[in-house]
């Protein structure tokens, strides 16, 4: 049991660890509104990414590689979010200074755990590769017992959480060092990372 939780673990946080929409905005909320709604942003991801490889474990990455319409449908809800986000973090970007930090889920932790589910959730896709990924730890750790999955699916959240815990934390550490200007341009590169990762979506499912 303790290689399949320091498996999941190691899969979370390097997972969580790679640049993406969710780390992005984890830094510029925790910029505006310090380190709380860092941690729920975080919270919200790790729970949709344990959701995630839970479908993936069950089946229900067959059934989206089968069911071309079902794939491409998650998909373009994925695309719709981030789009979303991307023009919120646009906005903050562009707003005068007297309407500097007016989003809630900069200072809310309650609304930024929602949009950590909200944005990780963005991207259905991932089942399939967290179904890949536990396809390729089961091979890798052969007779580990029939719980090793559910463990290693705790370690996935506990790895996904941790890291965003560490990003929290190191970028309160650096909203003490700039100012307003500064955080505007961390929201206007969330903003451009958001819609590339959006039209990187987009292209993933509608390419032919």
């Amino acid at each position: 049991m303790t290689t399949a939780l320091a498996t999941g673990f190691g899969f979370g946080f390097v997972v969580a660890a790679q640049v993406g929409p969710i780390w992005l905005l984890c830094l510029r909320s925790v910029l505006r509104g310090g380190v709380m709604p860092g941690l729920a942003i975080g919270a919200g991801a790790a729970l949709v990414d344990v959701g995630y490889a839970l479908l993936g474990v069950v089946g229900v990455a067959a059934l989206l590689d089968r069911w071309e319409a079902l794939r491409t449908t998650a998909g373009i809800l994925g695309v719709a979010v981030l789009a979303v986000l991307a023009l919120r973090a646009l906005r903050a970007a562009l707003a005068r200074p007297e309407k500097d930090g007016c989003d809630r889920e900069l200072t809310s932790p309650r609304a930024a755990f929602l949009v950590g589910l909200a944005a990780t959730a963005g991207n259905p896709l991932t089942i399939l590769a967290w179904a890949a990924v536990f396809a390729a730890a089961s091979s890798a750790t052969p007779g580990m017992g029939a719980g090793a999955p559910w463990t290693m699916l705790a370690g996935v959240g506990a790895g996904t959480f941790t890291w965003f815990a560490v990003l929290s934390l190191a970028a309160s550490a650096l909203g003490r060092f700039t100012g307003p200007r500064f955080h505007r341009g961390v929201d206007l590169a969330a903003a451009v990372g958001l819609l590339v990762f959006a039209a990187v979506l987009a292209w993933r499912v509608l390419a032919p």
